[in-house]
C-alpha cells in the first residue's frame, strides 16, 4: 500500500517547478444575473464546437446546465438545445452515443435552498436533442466518471462519501455495457484507500485513453485552512485497467495560475473546478477550469499524460 500524498506536499512539489503560462478567461451569452462556470472541456459534435456548462446564480446553487457554441468571441447559448436540472457536466462517448452527466441535487420540500443530497445522472443520445436519462449512481455521490476503452469495455471512477470514502475517495470498476452501471455495480467499485489522507478527499473529473494502454485521470486533490476555507488543485494520475495499479498523484494547477475574477463565496476563493483537457500535437495540452465557482478559464499547460505513456505495462495475453 502506498502512503496517502498531502495537498501542501504535492503543492510543495509543484512550486518548485517554474510555470509561465497564459490565462484566458471565456465569455458567454447569458441572463443577467448568472454565472456560467464549472464547465466540461469543448467537444465536437456534427461539426460544431460546444462546451457543456454550469448556469446559476451567484447566490443560489439551483443549477442548471446548458451548451454554447462560439459566437465571435462569446459562447452562446445553442438555440433548442435541451437544459438539463444538473451541475458540473461531463462529456464522454460511447460507441456512437454521446454520454452527458452531472450533479442532481435533492432539496428540502419545506426549504427549497437546502440541499439534503444529491446523484450523478446520466444521459445518452447521438445528438443533444437525442438525450435521453438512463442511469443513476448511488446517494451522495459525485464525479462518477466513464470512458470507453480500446477493447470496447467501459472503465468507471467512482467517488464514494462517508462510511465508505470518508470525505471522498476515488474507486474503480469496469464494466461491459451501459446496462451495468447500477447503483449495485458502482458501489462494489475498488476503493483506492492510500490516496488522500482522512482530512482531504479528491475525485475523477476526465478520463483519458493513453497509447500505452493505461488510463490517464484529470481530477482534483482538496483540502480546508484552519480557518475553513476551501482549496481545490488541479491534479492527474493514471491507472493501469489490467492490474488496477496506479501511479502517484501530482498537481497540475493552482488557483493563482488563472486571472484574478469574482468568487461564489469568500471560502472558495481558492477553487479549481477541472473541467477536462484538450491534449494537442506539440506536447501541450489546454486545461479547461471551472475559477472560483463563478467563472470559466483555460490555461496551456505541458500535457501532463506524457510522462504516463512512457511507463511499460502489462497487458494480459488472449
Amino acid at each position: 500500500m502506498n502512503q496517502p500524498q498531502s495537498c501542501q506536499n504535492m503543492l510543495a512539489s509543484f512550486m518548485k517547478m517554474s510555470v509561465d503560462n497564459e490565462s484566458v478567461k471565456l465569455s458567454f451569452e447569458c441572463d443577467e444575473g448568472y454565472d456560467v462556470y464549472n464547465i466540461a472541456a469543448p467537444f465536437l459534435m456534427n461539426g460544431r464546437e460546444i462546451i457543456a456548462a454550469r448556469v446559476e446564480r451567484r447566490d443560489s446553487e439551483h443549477s442548471k446546465v446548458m451548451f454554447f457554441e462560439q459566437n465571435k468571441e462569446k459562447w452562446a447559448p445553442i438555440t433548442g438545445a435541451p437544459i438539463l436540472t444538473l451541475q458540473d457536466p461531463f462529456v464522454t462517448k460511447v460507441n456512437e452515443e454521446w454520454i452527458i452527466g452531472g450533479v442532481s441535487t435533492i432539496t428540502d420540500p419545506d426549504d427549497p435552498e437546502h440541499i439534503l443530497s444529491w446523484v450523478t445522472k446520466f444521459y445518452r443520445g447521438i445528438t443533444l436533442d437525442q438525450l435521453q436519462h438512463f442511469a443513476t449512481g448511488p446517494d451522495r455521490m459525485k464525479d462518477i466518471r466513464l470512458l470507453q476503452l480500446t477493447d470496447g469495455k467501459i472503465f468507471v471512477c467512482t467517488r464514494p462519501q462517508g462510511v465508505i470514502g470518508g470525505r471522498g475517495q476515488i474507486g474503480l470498476t469496469i464494466i461491459d455495457t451501459l446496462d451495468q452501471l447500477t447503483i449495485e455495480r458502482i458501489e462494489k467499485a475498488h476503493i483506492y484507500t492510500d490516496q488522500f489522507l482522512a482530512e482531504e478527499w479528491g475525485g475523477a473529473n476526465e478520463l483519458h485513453q493513453l497509447n500505452n494502454g493505461m488510463v490517464g485521470i484529470l481530477g482534483h486533490i482538496a483540502c480546508f485552512d484552519e480557518e475553513g476555507n476551501r482549496h481545490y488543485y488541479s491534479m492527474t494520475f493514471a491507472i493501469n485497467p489490467y492490474s488496477y495499479e496506479r501511479t502517484a498523484m501530482k498537481i497540475i494547477a493552482t488557483r493563482a495560475m488563472f486571472l484574478a475574477g469574482p468568487t461564489k463565496r469568500d471560502d472558495l476563493i481558492d477553487v479549481l473546478f477541472s473541467g477536462g483537457i484538450i491534449r494537442l500535437e506539440d506536447g501541450q495540452a489546454t486545461l479547461y477550469t471551472g475559477v472560483s465557482d463563478a467563472e470559466a478559464h483555460y490555461i496551456h499547460i505541458v500535457d501532463p499524460f506524457i510522462e504516463y505513456e512512457e511507463l511499460a505495462i502489462a497487458t494480459p495475453t488472449v
